[in-house]
């Protein structure tokens, strides 16, 4: 799969479970969380991307190491909290003494650390005998959103944002990468794996009617000639669905106006590439502490525009919004915590949001979706994990199936409606 001008071949997944009691009894529960290791997402920069796994994975067995000596107490997010302190203490360690070219980005640190996150709240869920997303009000939580977010949040729970049952459905992005097929005429060599190998194939085959466009960002043309070329085959194929697209420009754009010349060039050239384009994602450098000239308050006025790689905390939430972001992406692979406080902080602002993939396969896509399915303002989920790395999924196949083979466009997330985090982990 290419993206931002990087190939990513192979997907490593991190399993964490832990083991927690209620306070006065000595009954054990397991709580487990699982997400593939992005970094070349995470951490792309000077340092191989062989070597930034490696540091990935040696941050998150400190971390699981630091957390079971310190044995944190508390509600599921005052535990992430403590999670995320004890994380930042260990990147900031790491980064010094393994004389790092560059310091171990926060992204990083986050993806490395979203499996115990995700496991503390999934035990959270198991030890009530619920759905952790029924135990995110007052009757389950020690404090409000205030100690989060600031006092405009006082009173207020992540449960008074959040649905505690999943929708019944959700429609699932398909990803678009920069190196796939689109038509046979794309093919050198047929793999015949028994899987669709074209974006002609996924229309006929999953019904697909969301899709998520992975750009350049730096070259005019070839964007451009990317739309078109989709919009014509999705009309070829399905003309009869009333399909939309993404456009992901993974922070590659020079400025804001190479996506205000996009917009103008594709609605004279495919009007209807433009009027099925739902949002755009983040087309500016993910540090907004510089390039402070790119703002994107011209394009908010055309379509919502989300903050992803930039997005690691409320400080950085607050940043977006003042440079003209209308929307964030959500992700679980930088952890439940941030997820839950992120998406309650949006839904308050009334932010145009949406939940992305990391090729989450197997329980981290059921996560993914489990998430997705609980905020009312999410109308779609990206799941890629099929297209690219569909082995991942074989333990889950019995049990989820439907989850992975996707029928008319869509997933049933009301199979995510169980204990913890709404389904049962399989054993790798």
């Amino acid at each position: 799969m290419k993206f931002g001008g990087r190939v990513v071949n192979d997907v490593t997944v991190l399993r964490t479970e832990i083991v927690v009691t209620r306070r006065g009894s000595r009954k054990k529960h397991v709580g487990i969380g699982e997400m593939t290791m992005g970094n070349a997402w995470a951490w792309p920069g000077k340092i191989p991307d062989k070597i930034t796994l490696r540091l990935m994975l040696e941050l998150a067995n400190r971390l699981a190491a630091r957390v079971q000596d310190a044995s944190p107490s508390g509600d599921p997010l005052q535990i992430g909290m403590q999670i995320e302190e004890m994380r930042e203490q260990i990147r900031q360690e790491m980064s010094a003494e393994f004389k790092m070219a560059e310091p171990m980005p926060k992204l990083a640190a986050m993806v490395a650390a979203s499996p115990l996150d995700a496991a503390v709240h999934d035990a959270y869920g198991r030890v009530a005998g619920r759905n952790s997303y029924q135990c995110l009000t007052a009757d389950f939580l020690n404090t409000d959103l205030s100690a989060y977010l600031g006092e405009e949040f006082a009173g207020k729970y992540p449960g008074d944002y959040i649905s505690p049952e999943p929708k019944p459905t959700l429609p699932l992005y398909h990803l678009v990468g920069a190196l796939d097929p689109l038509t046979d005429a794309d093919i050198r060599t047929r793999l015949n794996d028994g899987y669709p190998e074209t974006l002609e194939e996924w229309l006929k085959t999953d019904g697909i009617k969301c899709l998520k466009l992975k750009l350049a960002g730096n070259d005019m043309d070839w964007d451009v000639g990317r739309i078109v070329e989709v919009t014509r085959i999705c009309e070829l194929v399905a003309p009869e669905r009333a399909w939309k697209l993404s456009f992901d420009f993974n922070e590659q754009c020079p400025n804001e106006d190479y996506v205000l010349d996009l917009l103008e060039r594709i609605e004279s050239l495919s009007r209807l590439s433009f009027e099925r384009l739902q949002y755009i994602e983040q087309p500016a450098p993910r540090d907004l502490t510089q390039r402070t000239d790119f703002t994107v308050h011209r394009i908010a006025r055309i379509r919502p525009i989300v903050i992803d790689e930039s997005l690691t905390d409320l400080q950085s939430l607050q940043l977006a919004r003042q440079r003209g972001y209308s929307g964030i992406a959500l992700k679980a692979c930088k952890g439940q915590t941030e997820s839950l406080l992120m998406g309650a902080a949006a839904a308050e602002f009334q932010l145009f949001t949406c939940v992305q993939d990391l090729t989450c396969i197997g329980g981290s896509f059921l996560h993914s979706a489990s998430l997705a399915a609980r905020f009312p303002r999410v109308t779609a989920v990206e799941g890629n994990g099929r297209q690219y790395c569909p082995a991942g999924n074989a333990a889950y196949m019995e049990q989820y199936a439907p989850m992975f083979r996707v029928r008319y466009g869509t997933i049933p997330t009301q199979l995510l409606d169980g204990p913890g985090l709404g389904f049962d982990w399989q054993p790798l």
